[in-house]
């Protein structure tokens, strides 16, 4: 995994909800935002697969913008922040394998039609009742 975490800018804002005093004074919360078109750590290939599976995460600009306000640390806020934007690349890097088709053993063929024939039987008898 390449660490790319140098080309990640922050920006710290007030968090919101409880806190009493802490809140209001202290700017906990951090919005980290990464370029990915700027990026020197990655290929075009790599950039047009985090464009694509990240689409709905990058705004108009092309940056990738997380936020975290979790901690009443601005500091851990801000390696939560970088944390979250090094494992949303990460999993959308990672490519799924492609799948083999396979056909059905005759075992299951013939379990198959076996419990076909028990369904077929238990609803026939149901029509000679008397």
């Amino acid at each position: 995994m390449k660490n790319f975490s140098s080309e990640i800018s922050y920006k710290t804002a007030r968090s919101s909800g409880a806190g009493g005093q802490n809140v209001n004074k202290v700017e906990t919360m951090v919005t980290a935002k990464w370029h990915i078109g700027n990026s020197m750590f990655f290929t075009e290939e790599e950039k047009e697969i985090l464009f694509v599976k990240l689409k709905n995460k990058i705004n108009t600009e092309g940056f990738l913008q997380v936020s975290s306000q979790e901690s009443r640390s601005q500091l851990d806020n801000k390696e939560n922040a970088t944390t979250k934007i090094l494992e949303l690349v990460k999993k959308a890097l990672i490519i799924p394998k492609k799948r083999k088709a396979t056909k059905p053993s005759k075992a299951s063929k013939m379990r198959r039609l076996d419990d076909k024939k028990q369904q077929s039987e238990k609803k026939e008898n149901r029509n000679f009742r008397i």
